[in-house]
């Protein structure tokens, strides 16, 4: 295994708040104002811990681009950022297949999704490794800017249910 297969970090991000009326179409449904203040404040927690991203894997929908835009924003150094069409309303099973396409050369990937399935594959892939405190707060619930930090040993190829730990969860408010 080489050193760019070894200790890498996922983190999971569902989007930030959207607004919930207005749009004909779902897709489009952009930011409120809170949403982009909590993206921000996405951006300084991982600034603040010096957690750079390498790529991000983005789904198509406005609020998980305006949410990429918010961490940014708020610090996060921007990172190569694939947006992905696959990623809208995906199950955890279609996201674990994303996510076995990242750069092989990446350490720390981002993914910015939806609910259901954001919070589904952070427990598929965690399944009760990692720090327990953050397990108690994830299994509080899966808000808005609800981010999953996970760590993983091994080939993104290969990532699959219980192979990561899950080391924090934090729901960042701006």
């Amino acid at each position: 295994m080489t050193s760019a297969a070894e200790d890498r970090t996922l983190i999971l991000l569902r989007h930030s708040k959207a607004e919930q009326s207005g749009y004909d179409d779902d897709h489009e449904r952009e930011l409120t104002k809170r949403g982009r203040a909590d993206s921000r404040a996405a951006g300084a927690w991982l600034h603040e811990r010096h957690i750079g991203v390498d790529e991000v894997l983005c789904s198509t929908a406005i609020r998980t681009r305006q949410t990429a835009e918010g961490v940014w924003e708020g610090g996060c150094v921007e990172a190569d950022v694939h947006h992905d069409s696959r990623i809208y309303d995906a199950s955890a099973e279609r996201l674990l297949d994303v996510l076995r396409e990242a750069d092989p050369d990446a350490n720390v990937v981002m993914l910015i999704g939806h609910a259901p399935g954001m919070p589904v594959l952070a427990s598929l892939l965690a399944d009760g490794e990692g720090d327990e405190a953050a397990h108690e707060r994830m299994s509080s619930g899966f808000p808005t800017t609800g981010m999953a930090v996970l760590s993983y040993a091994g080939h993104w190829s290969d990532i699959g249910p219980g192979d990561a730990a899950l080391e924090e969860f934090v729901v960042p408010r701006g």
